[in-house]
């Protein structure tokens, strides 16, 4: 790897300091009193209950076993203009939040329109989060 490799990396994970070091299921997070993640800074971010139950609310009850919270809206250099989602569940909630969820395709990775990340977060300004990945 180069040096200016190497410094981007660097670059990169210094603004993903935001991102949890644990991403909890959906479940875990209903059940707690005080829904929240610990995230690589060391400092605490909390859910709201409310996007948390809306959120069980779009999926069948196996599901909410695999949602992992946050959803992390990937930013790539690869998907100019685009953002992705990966993960079963969190796909389907996108999908359903964007009225594009298909019972008929089962899908583990979705490619969205950038401009479509204002509509999610005006609905889950908690329980999403951006990651900026290097590809």
């Amino acid at each position: 790897m180069g040096r200016a490799e190497d410094i981007l990396n660097r670059e990169l994970a210094r603004i993903n300091v935001h991102l949890p070091k644990v991403r909890p299921t959906l479940r875990a997070l209903l059940e707690t009193e005080d829904p929240k993640v610990i995230l690589r800074d060391g400092s605490e971010h909390h859910f709201k209950k409310s996007e948390l139950e809306f959120m069980a609310s779009l999926l069948e009850e196996e599901k909410i076993d695999m949602l992992r919270i946050p959803i992390i809206l990937e930013i790539s250099s690869t998907y100019r203009g685009y953002f992705r989602v990966r993960g079963r569940a969190e796909v389907e909630v996108i999908d359903r939040i964007l009225g594009a969820y298909d019972i008929l395709e089962e899908k583990t990775e979705g490619l969205y329109p950038r401009y479509l990340i204002p509509r999610i977060r005006r609905l889950l300004p908690t329980t999403t989060t951006y990651a900026f990945i290097p590809e």
